[in-house]
């Protein structure tokens, strides 16, 4: 009884050794964190706060009761304060990157590193297009965070943002990657916008524009810009400017002081399957060159009205935003491969960038209304000027949707869904039956592209 009392109690001892030495070496090996990740970048994200000033219109200005009674209404200007972050991307320099909408209208930017530290930046370039700028501090002892070598990021890639959400300097917050190359969600239609966002749901509010987004290299893979959010508050869908772009354009803010441009010189529409099926086209994404510019990059190329670009410098286009932000991000006078298609076949003709000044590179289609007949209010009849077969437009309606489409007195219409067309009949025909409606219009010497359905 005794020895097994003893073997009992040599057991419970073992067992109890073999316990202590388990929890011992649970206390000693490191646990999965991103805390070395952190601590190695976050020091390069700052807070940024600024003083400023805007104009504010008096709504009752002009109004002549209120002038009757109280004299002229003025406007006059309200002095702001507001917040963003800011990324260190070269402590050498002093340069960081932050977002326009951040700095706009700024008389007094303040720089706040993690380390308390204060310095008064001065803006060295914003563009609005891109809602990217570049400020300048002078410190010593900066920490910065590099771009990556490679642009390999893709859909479910962690990241992690950093930034001063609602002010709490220094927030960390971890997600993945939802989406990349989001487009056209900017509700500024009349800007000349640049657009390809890197979509995640690491958590991003007020507060984090501006701020950093890392991969787990802790490179820079993007400049947090906006949130969609119907309550103004976090939902998991963040939007983050991709370094692609962010370097493009911080390399021109820091030579020029602004982004110069490329042109091309075609007005496009994109092409989606349901088009390619409809208009006959032989492949079904692009941008279809509606119009080419006299004198432009893209004339002097050869590129013609009805061609398909498919390919810049080898990279695949699948929409016109994809061809505008390639564009808008190289340089005047750059040499670019465009790849065409031309009815069916496949070409690469080369085009010397001009420049942009206050009109866009490439303009979409006007966005058409499906209410009303495409010809309503257009007066059309069968004619040859110039010995060229045709319906000549004879009036156009000013509120008509001819009209907004750019339909004008005076042309000629000679293709509709890129087929010849030369009587009413043949018209009235392939306009009945088309859920889509592409027609081309001579306009003096010119020939170009208008959808109208």
């Amino acid at each position: 009884m005794v020895r097994h009392r003893i073997r009992l109690f040599g057991i419970a001892l073992l067992l109890a050794g073999v316990s202590v030495a388990t929890a011992q070496d649970r206390r000693v090996e490191p646990l999965p964190s991103l805390a070395p990740l952190i601590e190695e970048v976050a020091p390069a994200v700052v807070n940024i706060s600024i003083k400023g000033t805007v104009v504010q219109r008096n709504p009752f200005a002009g109004d002549p009761f209120f002038e009757r009674f109280f004299g002229p209404q003025l406007g006059g200007e309200r002095e702001f304060e507001a917040a963003g972050s800011g990324v260190i991307v070269d402590s050498s320099q002093g340069y960081l990157l932050t977002n326009h909408h951040v700095v706009d209208n700024a008389d007094e930017i303040t720089v706040t590193l993690a380390d308390n530290r204060e310095f008064i930046a001065t803006v060295v370039g914003s563009d609005e297009g891109s809602d990217l700028a570049v400020l300048k501090i002078d410190g010593t002892d900066l920490t910065e965070i590099p771009f990556p070598r490679e642009h390999d990021l893709r859909v479910g890639d962690y990241v992690v943002a950093i930034g001063n959400p609602l002010g709490l300097a220094n927030t960390v917050t971890a997600g993945i990657v939802s989406a990349l190359g989001r487009q056209g969600l900017s509700r500024d239609t009349s800007a000349n916008v640049y657009e390809d966002f890197i979509q995640t749901d690491a958590s991003i509010n007020v507060g984090n524009s501006g701020g950093a987004l890392v991969n787990l290299r802790g490179e820079l893979v993007g400049i947090n810009s906006a949130i969609i959010s119907q309550t103004g508050g976090n939902i998991g869908i963040g939007l983050a400017i991709p370094a692609s772009m962010v370097v493009a354009v911080m390399d021109q803010l820091i030579e020029f002081g602004q982004v110069r441009r490329g042109l091309l010189g075609v007005r496009m529409s994109t092409v989606s399957a349901d088009e390619a099926e409809a208009y006959g086209l032989s492949v079904d994404s692009g941008a279809l060159v509606m119009d080419v510019n006299p004198g432009s990059g893209a004339e002097a190329a050869g590129i013609e009205v009805n061609d398909i670009i498919v390919a810049v410098d080898g990279e695949p286009i699948e929409s016109g935003n994809e061809l505008r932000n390639i564009i808008g991000l190289m340089r005047p006078g750059t040499n670019v491969d465009v790849d065409v298609v031309r009815n069916g076949e496949r070409m690469t003709l080369v085009a010397v960038l001009g420049e942009q000044t206050d009109v866009p590179i490439i303009s979409e289609r006007p966005e058409e209304s499906d209410d009303e007949p495409i010809f309503e209010g257009v007066e059309l009849a069968e004619g040859q000027p110039g010995g060229i077969a045709g319906l000549v437009v004879l009036s156009v309606a000013e509120n008509s949707v001819a009209a907004a489409q750019g339909l004008r007195e005076g042309d000629l219409i000679t293709f509709v869904n890129r087929q010849r067309v030369r009587t009413l009949a043949e018209t009235r025909t392939l306009v009945a039956s088309a859920r889509l409606v592409l027609v081309e219009i001579r306009r003096g010497n010119r020939n170009f592209l208008i959808r109208l359905r």
